[in-house]
């Protein structure tokens, strides 16, 4: 038995509390709710399954999980605001279960919406895929950046260069940090135990950013849109984990 398949047993129930709580919710994302409202479904089906929502009070944070709409990159707090028709939000779900954390977000369409939307949507979700596929032992953090960066950009998008993946574990952001972008075979070197988020966030203009008074929501800076999904995974000796599948089968949207 290697020494760290307590930790890998531990981030499995984490992430798939995470991953459980976004397949709960997609059947309330739809027009006419609050991102609030999606709040308050994920506090309580977190908290009725015996775990912790993580961002919860984090650094100041007041909500339990993120809801970023449109051109908004990420850490979007929830709120009022009414869903419509169009809109494309990003769900970003942190659970705490045996002092583990499980992260993951996922994209979600509301009705209708454009094509570059949707084509965006697509890319961000496979650049993520793309780079989760390389992952084993010897394989170096410039890989897995490279992956995303050289796909997105193929697709004529581009990838945020001021927010990354990160290490997790018993602490929510711990080092490495994971890059988007990148070169090949530079950087940390992986093995077999390390665990750590992918969480590309790809926008269909340029990749500037800015973050608003809140000190939270970063969106775009030329209002195009953004998008991002994420997993948990863990490096094992032969290859990789992802902690927060959906139990589900889904992946991207549409999701049925």
């Amino acid at each position: 038995m290697n020494n760290f398949s307590e930790k890998f047993e531990k981030m499995r129930m984490a992430g798939k509390l995470a991953a459980q709580t976004l397949d709960m919710l997609t059947g309330y994302i739809k027009p006419g709710i609050s991102t609030n409202y999606i709040d308050k479904l994920g506090y309580e089906f977190i908290r009725d399954k015996g775990g912790y929502s993580a961002p919860l009070f984090y650094r100041g944070f007041k909500k339990s999980l993120c809801t970023s709409l449109n051109h908004v990159v990420c850490h979007g707090i929830p709120s009022d605001r009414i869903l419509e028709e169009g809109d494309t939000v990003n769900v970003d779900v942190t659970a705490i279960v045996e002092n583990h954390y499980g992260d993951t977000s996922r994209m979600f369409t509301i009705g209708e919406v454009s094509v570059k939307a949707n084509n965006l949507i697509e890319a961000t979700y496979s650049s993520m895929m793309n780079a989760i596929k390389i992952l084993k032992p010897g394989v170096k953090l410039g890989d897995i950046g490279n992956e995303i960066q050289s796909y997105v950009e193929n697709k004529g998008f581009s990838v945020v260069r001021d927010f990354c993946g990160h290490g997790i574990s018993t602490i929510f952001h711990e080092p490495p940090n994971i890059l988007h972008y990148g070169k090949k075979n530079t950087g940390l070197e992986l093995g077999a135990g390390m665990t750590f988020t992918i969480e590309p966030m790809i926008n269909s203009g340029k990749y500037d950013i800015k973050v608003l008074d809140d000190g939270w929501t970063a969106v775009t800076r030329d209002k195009s849109l953004s998008a991002q999904f994420e997993h948990t995974v863990g490096i094992k000796e032969n290859g990789y984990e992802i902690f927060t599948e959906s139990v589900k089968d889904y992946s991207k949207p549409p999701y049925k």
